[in-house]
């Protein structure tokens, strides 16, 4: 890479202070569960679910087919992140990630990589690198790609020769199924299960991690039993959800882990998980009339 460039392309920069204000405050570590999914769990977001899946219907079908991701779980993927590319971030992309990389030490070695790939990037696909928009945090498209994970999963789902999640909702649906896939979704595998607690629980078995490790028969000796139906032999990681009516308990499985990989978040994961279903529902529903 030309240093000219690079020092050129930095010098038009600009820091943006209402980004490091608000990345002192996301909104997974400040929410409980109950107040997390009242904003994404509502029935505008449903609605434009259904829509959105009844525009696409044909391209979601083929993703499903090609990766194995329900199409349910795309859309709901798309519906969290920009509310189906209505709102996919007004900060320029190059501004995000200097911002962060340079003035936000906590994570600043993060973004200087990822403002590396943003580098790359916009040079491989003959960007314009002072263009493109994105989030506060530098994600782009109807997906929110950071730089790397643009570089490393996004597809050309229509065959144009580009791969464009701004615009494309077509590339954007491949490149989401995409990269489920990649993070090694399991088609037709359950998500989450319910916990039936029968004895006295040790409190730090809950929240430990986001990775399953303890399969479902070892939690059936510590007392802790789930649906008959599912392998026993499978890991899954015990979740405590707080809401105002009281503690909510699930068994996260790997699909859910996977999940997680595109927001590290179990909240998060949650709220694709109940809004996809709840999309896929109203989406039958409206098919049969």
């Amino acid at each position: 890479m030309d240093r000219a460039y690079l020092e050129q392309l930095l010098g038009e920069a600009e820091r943006q202070e209402s980004i490091l204000k608000v990345m002192s405050r996301p909104a997974e570590k400040r929410l409980n569960w109950g107040e997390y999914r009242q904003i994404f769990i509502e029935q505008k977001r449903i609605d434009q679910g259904v829509e959105f899946w009844r525009e696409h219907a044909d391209t979601l079908a083929r993703a499903e087919r090609e990766y194995g991701v329900p199409a349910e779980i795309i859309v709901a993927i798309i519906g969290v992140e920009t509310r189906y590319g209505r709102i996919t971030g007004n900060y320029r992309v190059l501004d995000a990630l200097a911002t962060l990389g340079f003035d936000y030490p906590k994570r600043g070695e993060f973004f200087r990589g990822q403002l590396k790939e943003y580098v790359h990037l916009v040079r491989e696909e003959q960007l314009d690198p002072l263009s493109l928009k994105g989030s506060y945090a530098g994600a782009m498209g109807y997906g929110q790609f950071i730089p790397s994970s643009y570089r490393a999963y996004a597809v050309d789902f229509d065959g144009d020769q580009k791969r464009d999640i701004w615009n494309n909702p077509t590339d954007a649906i491949g490149s989401v199924a995409n990269y489920f896939a990649r993070h090694g979704w399991k088609s037709g595998e359950a998500v989450i299960s319910n916990v039936v607690i029968n004895r006295a629980a040790d409190p730090a078995w809950f929240n430990a991690g986001l990775k399953p490790e303890v399969t479902l028969a070892q939690w059936g000796e510590r007392g802790i039993s789930t649906r008959k139906d599912l392998d026993p032999a499978q890991p899954a990681t015990l979740m405590e959800l707080e809401t105002a009516e009281g503690e909510q308990y699930r068994f996260g499985l790997h699909n859910f882990y996977v999940i997680t990989r595109y927001n590290h978040s179990r909240l998060y994961a949650m709220a694709v998980y109940e809004l996809s279903r709840d999309i896929r529902d109203a989406y039958e529903r409206s098919r049969r009339g």
